[in-house]
């Protein structure tokens, strides 16, 4: 009995199999690297090339001439620039100049906590910068801070950072009530099950993400607004939705035991 060989374009399931393969491979480079690139935000800037380049990995050098993409930085990428790991005295002072002139009466004097503004002395630098940057963006609204941000420059940001970085800690902005083994449990070591992970994981004492504040000594009425904006979503200038993610999943009275928790430590 007479076989057509397997590998032979006279086999027809041969044929078949290699055209199958081809036009999975052509629709999912089509799909990969025209369609998607070409529904991303960014297109209209960069161009039909330049995305599928992005899209395949390759190095911004190899498609943008030399420059980068201009405009400010989304707010889901953290900037951290050489002076946010060694300020210099001069940006130090040109921070300490506007903060007294702008920051002071709400976020207080070296750490003088505030009950409804969060205290910024001893405040991460990436922190700052980047919540200034999304005021001045409107991807975080306040009615106070955003007219007093608005005009800044970028340099202007970066020393306010720097500036309230450089400064101690303050106490805790309340004395420590009694112990909540809920809220400890949940700072400490989340809840799994409810997809919750460790406060501490994102924000110190276990473990810092970039963009994550320090939330000791801040005032529990701050920390359980913003818990409860996450949650109802006026607030999402979280990276990845983290927040908005862990606040759906607290109960009202684990954002309050949270709050108290963090407002009692140092």
């Amino acid at each position: 009995m007479n076989q057509e060989p397997v590998f032979s374009t006279r086999n027809p399931w041969f044929v078949t199999s290699v055209g199958g393969v081809i036009a999975l491979a052509i629709v999912s480079i089509l799909i990969g690297f025209i369609w998607l690139p070409s529904v991303n935000g960014d297109f209209s800037g960069r161009g039909l090339w330049a995305m599928i380049c992005s899209a395949a990995g390759a190095p911004s050098a190899w498609y943008a001439n030399g420059t980068n993409v201009t405009g400010a930085a989304p707010s889901e990428v953290v900037v951290l620039p050489p002076q946010h790991v060694s300020p210099d005295a001069a940006s130090i002072g040109r921070g300490a100049t506007l903060a007294t002139q702008n920051c002071s009466m709400c976020h207080g004097v070296l750490g003088t906590v505030q009950v409804t503004a969060p205290a910024l002395a001893g405040q991460y630098a990436d922190v700052i910068y980047k919540e200034l940057r999304d005021y001045q963006s409107g991807m975080r609204a306040n009615a106070i801070m955003q007219p007093i941000i608005q005009a800044r420059s970028d340099q202007d940001l970066h020393d306010l950072a720097v500036y309230y970085a450089s400064l101690q800690r303050a106490n805790p902005a309340e004395p420590a009530a009694s112990a909540d083994a809920n809220a400890e449990k949940l700072a400490m070591q989340g809840d799994p099950i409810r997809n919750i992970a460790p406060c501490a994981a994102c924000h110190g004492q276990l473990d810092r993400k970039g963009a994550a504040p320090w939330l000791g000594g801040q005032s529990s009425v701050y920390l359980a607004a913003q818990m409860r904006a996450f949650e109802n979503g006026t607030r999402h200038n979280d990276i990845n939705e983290q927040m908005r993610n862990v606040a759906r999943q607290l109960t009202p009275e684990e954002i309050d035991g949270l709050a108290k928790y963090y407002a009692a430590q140092p």
